[in-house]
This record gives structure tokens, C-alpha cells and sequence, in this order.
């Protein structure tokens, strides 16, 4: 896997991971951020974990939620995960925000739902 990109030793001191976006901090915790391609690559803190897979799968969140599939992730594997209307994504996004989730429905079910209920006002 690619190193986080940034120098082996960064301005807190902090030492490159084998997890892209994740570095060790002196403190021995685990540092996770993202560049933010949509703002001219300022970075974009994730958060401290006690360990590198927390912190880079805080990353893989990030880059999915950023990029969709086109996201270079830490556990590609794990991907599905991210997709929007997955349990874990969807408990994450409803922090702070209000979500509505749509299901299609073809027209054909759609009529028959819209007929019982026609039928249901009748009586």
C-alpha cells in the first residue's frame, strides 16, 4: 500500500503508516486525514484512533464519500460498506443531517399500490 504521502517525519513529528492518509503520532496514536480535492487539496482532519486500521478505514469513509468508486481505499474489499443506504452509512450520515431514502418502485406495482388503497377509501 502507498504511504500516506506525506514526509516520513511530519510537522508533529509524526511517522508515515503502510495506510494511505494515516500516520503514527509520537503519542503512539494514530492520525487520519484527506486531502479535500474540492478545496484546493487543503487537508481535511479525520480524527486520532488508537490504531492504523481504525484510522485508515476513517480515511476509506472519507475517500468513498468524496470520490464514490473511483476512490483509492486502504480495504478496497470493504468498499460496499461505504455505499450510501448501507446500515453503517446510513447511521453516519443521520448524524447532524436528515436522510431520505427512496425505493423505485415500477409502474405496475405502483398502480396496483395506488388501486388498493382507492379501493380501501371506497368502502
Amino acid at each position: 500500500m502507498e504511504s500516506g504521502g506525506w514526509d516520513d517525519q511530519g510537522k508533529d513529528g509524526g511517522v508515515d503508516t503502510k495506510y494511505r492518509g494515516v500516520r503514527r503520532r509520537p503519542s503512539g496514536k494514530f492520525a487520519a486525514e484527506i486531502r479535500d480535492s474540492s478545496r484546493q487539496s487543503v487537508r481535511r482532519w479525520l480524527g486520532t484512533f488508537d490504531t492504523a486500521e481504525e484510522a485508515a478505514r476513517a480515511y476509506d469513509r472519507a475517500a468513498y464519500a468524496m470520490r464514490g468508486h473511483l476512490a483509492v481505499l486502504n480495504f478496497p474489499g470493504e468498499a460496499r460498506n461505504y455505499v450510501r443506504g448501507s446500515p453503517s452509512s446510513s447511521r453516519q450520515q443521520q448524524q447532524g443531517r436528515q436522510v431520505i431514502e427512496l425505493e423505485y418502485l415500477d409502474d405496475q406495482v405502483l398502480q396496483e399500490m395506488l388501486k388498493g388503497s382507492d379501493d380501501n377509501n371506497n368502502k
